[in-house]
């Protein structure tokens, strides 16, 4: 964490534990969360910006639905590697110069991304060398954007109590959702110039917010770790029920991330560009939906973590459930506004619950492990669905269903088996 000056005295109270609820009086606090939550606004946006093009623009270069997927599952297995490493290395430097690493990073990488989709759709390269170099570049991008979320989840670890805590992360999920309605709404519009516009574009709104971060986000008020931290492991009994929880979890949301776009173009029979608007609508209601749960139930209810879990999963069992039984535009967006409110009750229990195990000095590292767990379940996630989906269109979302409802009968089990531990 980083140290500031002015904040000594603070810094000093909280070596051992950093976030008692009378010690951050001296500390910019609204003003620091405002800049914070506007910063995940963006990436938000840039990520839900990519998922709204990215088949339609494969298939316009002549890829493979399974080869989509590859591309996002291997890029999601380099944030999985990654974001651990910077989760502690955000221990060391700093939270804001680890996320200023991952937003200029996140820039620069877009444009090397969509330079590689420009050049085959200009035909300067085409086939397994298109196939390749998007795969390489995806990869190049990963490795530094994996740097944000780890960062950005800390710093509101290190400005929110015990007490605060969930309702700080969910914030933190409020505040991606924000983004994920407006970049499906920037995607949509700027498709129709041309499918790479909304990730050039994606690209200057990021490097935009990162010179906003650098200058006005306020340092972190704990005290920078100055030996190397002990690698927190995914198997740490603290933490491991919600490791699990989390891949399972956003396995089945990623499946419906990556396929959902070719269903809708083959169900509806729609061009690329108005796939790219469906699925963007789709999108938005799902980041709408997921928005009014964090802010209604998250918010405004004093829930546990697995309370929390228990209450989203059986929500996304029904979502599965519709998803593989419809072929309509009205039941298709329903169900992706659906799956929104459930992920939107889902992840910050999962978040928090991680978060609250450990220890203040730990924050930084289990951020970065509960921040790999998405990328883990895109990794596997993306190329299991498309598969699947090439197999037939309803497998994914059955496959889905029948891992969330395993995930629902060992919630008790696992719920008990956290309560033990913390005990």
């Amino acid at each position: 964490m980083e140290a500031d000056p002015g904040l000594e005295c603070c810094a000093a109270s909280l070596a051992f534990n950093p976030l008692p609820d009378n010690n951050l009086d001296s500390f910019p606090l609204t003003y620091a969360r405002r800049v914070l939550l506007a910063s995940l606004v963006t990436i938000g946006m840039g990520q839900t910006v990519l998922f709204a093009v990215l088949a339609p623009l494969g298939r316009e270069i002549g890829l493979l639905e399974v080869q989509v997927g590859a591309i996002i599952s291997l890029s999601s297995l380099t944030v999985f590697l990654s974001a651990p490493i910077w989760g502690r290395t955000s221990d060391r430097w700093g939270r804001k110069k680890v996320m200023l690493v991952g937003l200029f990073g996140y820039s620069v990488g877009t444009v090397l991304f969509a330079g590689v989709f420009q050049s085959a759709l200009w035909g300067v390269i085409g086939g397994t060398t298109a196939f390749v170099a998007l795969i390489v570049s995806r990869i190049l991008h990963a490795i530094v954007m994996a740097a944000t979320m780890p960062a950005s989840s800390a710093y509101m670890a290190d400005i929110t109590t015990v007490a605060t805590r969930t309702k700080g992360m969910g914030q933190v999920g409020a505040a991606n959702n924000v983004g994920a309605i407006l970049g499906p709404a920037m995607g949509g519009g700027l498709a129709m110039i041309s499918l790479l516009t909304p990730l050039y574009c994606a690209a200057v709104l990021t490097l935009i917010t990162g010179f906003l971060v650098w200058r006005y986000l306020p340092r972190s008020p704990g005290r920078i770790i100055q030996v190397k931290p002990e690698r927190m492991r995914y198997t740490d009994p603290r933490i491991a029920p919600f490791i699990g929880i989390g891949v399972l979890m956003f396995m089945g949301f990623a499946i419906v991330q990556q396929t959902m776009a070719f269903r809708m173009q083959d169900a509806l029979g729609l061009t690329s560009t108005e796939t790219a608007r469906m699925f963007g609508a789709g999108m938005m209601l799902s980041a709408a939906s997921s928005l009014v749960a964090q802010i209604v139930v998250v918010q405004r209810m004093e829930l546990e973590p697995f309370t929390l879990l228990r209450l989203a999963i059986p929500i996304l069992i029904v979502t599965f459930a519709v998803m593989a039984s419809v072929e309509s535009a009205p039941w298709l967006l329903f169900s992706m506004t659906l799956l929104g409110f459930g992920m939107g009750l889902a992840g910050p229990g999962f978040m928090s619950g991680a978060s609250l195990a450990v220890t203040a000095e730990e924050q930084g590292a289990v951020a970065g492990i509960a921040g790999s767990c998405p990328p883990l379940g895109f990794t596997i996630g993306p190329i299991a669905g498309t598969a699947m989906y090439q197999l037939k269109p309803e497998l994914p979302y059955l496959f889905a269903l029948c891992v969330y409802i395993a995930l629902f009968l060992a919630m008790a089990w696992l719920s008990r088996r956290a309560r033990r531990r913390n005990n």
